[in-house]
């Protein structure tokens, strides 16, 4: 595919992701949270697999988990959930829960863990929580989700380049494409293919705090054009921030990282929650 070809097709996508999903904040668009679905799957063991397709044989709606970690989005379901907002001045998490609100995406994540793992679950409380497990996983890694409420996360930052219209829209939809490209499953095997048994090791011994923290401190990075530091502060980014191919470039392999770090701790948490326990 040419340079062209490419540029186009990113263009076209990031169009009808922006059609469908109007002003909402959504966390990497489809094509994103397919991804780390794959990904996970292909990692979990045999019986997880096997527990997860059992669950999902009783669904009305998809006939993958991959497919089913869009189910959060389409329609927005437990909206608050999807996000955690911090003060301008915040260091990040100093302690697991979401800070001064009552719910996050954090809270979520620990929430459908313990139900997708409770022996006294129906299948049917199983099945919504594991659709949304795999939901949440992908959103805390979408650095825009662990941002500021006044400006919803990046949606209110105009931009002007190759992406658009905001800030928000570019690391849903306009990065992933540039990133790894539209199809999930040739996406999953590239970046599986970059994993290092050690650094899988090392990602998975942490918690959804940390995960928040990490995504915190990308949209903090002045490389992202969301905020400029000032002492302990984050203002506004202030002018509209310019996405060009330097932009593209360097935020690719961010989005590479936490797409693939989102993969890998998805498949230790439902490996956790659903492999029975060994004799």
């Amino acid at each position: 595919m040419t340079a062209l070809a490419k540029r186009l097709q990113i263009a076209v996508a990031t169009l009808l992701a922006l059609f469908t999903f109007a002003n909402d904040a959504f966390a990497w668009g489809d094509e994103g949270h397919k991804i780390v679905c794959e990904i996970a799957m292909r990692r979990v063991s045999a019986d997880t697999r096997t527990e997860i397709t059992r669950l999902m044989a009783a669904d009305q709606e998809f006939s993958s988990f991959v497919d089913a970690c869009t189910w959060a989005d389409h329609p927005r379901k437990r909206a608050a959930e999807h996000f955690l907002n911090l003060p301008r001045d915040s260091q990040g998490l100093a302690a697991e829960g979401c800070g001064d609100a009552a719910t996050c995406v954090v809270s979520a994540i620990q929430q459908d863990a313990r139900l997708t793992a409770a022996k006294s679950s129906s299948d049917g409380e199983k099945l919504a929580a594991l659709k949304y497990l795999g939901h949440w996983v992908g959103d805390v890694h979408q650095p825009l989700h662990v941002s500021f409420r006044d400006d919803r996360g990046g949606n209110d930052v105009r931009v002007t380049g190759v992406c658009g219209p905001n800030l928000h829209s570019v690391w849903d939809t306009c990065l992933v494409l540039e990133a790894v490209g539209p199809d999930v499953a040739a996406a999953a095997s590239a970046l599986l293919e970059s994993l290092k048994p050690d650094t899988a090791e090392t990602w998975i011994k942490s918690s959804p705090m940390d995960w928040a923290n990490e995504s915190f401190a990308i949209a903090e990075q002045s490389t992202t054009g969301y905020c400029q530091k000032t002492g302990a502060g984050c203002n506004g980014s202030g002018e509209r921030v310019r996405v060009d191919q330097a932009y593209l470039d360097t935020n690719s392999a961010v989005v590479r990282s936490q797409l693939l770090r989102a993969g890998v701790r998805l498949a230790h948490l439902l490996d956790t929650a659903l492999s029975p326990p060994r004799q």
